[in-house]
């Protein structure tokens, strides 16, 4: 692992733009769902949103991220109550963060349910798949972030 994760630019729900150099000096849980208004994926949002305040008590950020355009993420942001958590849109060039990490599954259009988290420095320090059936195990995150 400890691999630099690749560098992105991404509007979150709000519009409002994300580097990921603007994450260093922060642990930043990626969280990648497959597509926004499904109840798992709503589910997982809001998993991190009511975590935000442990999140950050570790140290750490988090985001969510899938391939849906911005105005249908800040609908569905908007429809869940998200106010802390940014919902990153992978949505052009189409899922390539998903696919830099290697988590795109091409034949349906959409990432891997996953969680990866970076370090201070930008390197992937934890990654995990989930069955696209499974809601990510929030405890396991901030175990790891406690360690």
């Amino acid at each position: 692992m400890a691999e630099i994760s690749p560098n992105f630019e991404l509007k979150d729900h709000r519009g409002e733009l994300h580097r990921s150099e603007d994450f260093r000096g922060k642990k930043v849980l990626l969280s990648f769902h497959p597509l926004a208004w499904t109840k798992l994926c709503a589910d997982q949002m809001l998993s991190l949103e009511h975590n935000h305040g442990a999140l950050s008590d570790r140290g750490a950020v988090a985001v969510g991220v899938s391939v849906d355009p911005v105005p249908s993420k800040g609908a569905w942001a908007d429809s869940l109550e998200i106010r802390k958590t940014p919902l990153l849109s992978d949505f052009w060039p189409h899922g390539k963060l998903a696919e830099d990490l290697g988590i795109f599954r091409e034949e349906d259009g959409f990432s891997e349910r996953a969680n990866i988290i970076l370090g201070e420095n930008g390197e992937v320090v934890f990654e995990k798949v989930y069955p696209i059936s499974e809601l990510p195990d929030m405890d396991e995150i901030l175990e790891f972030l406690s360690g």
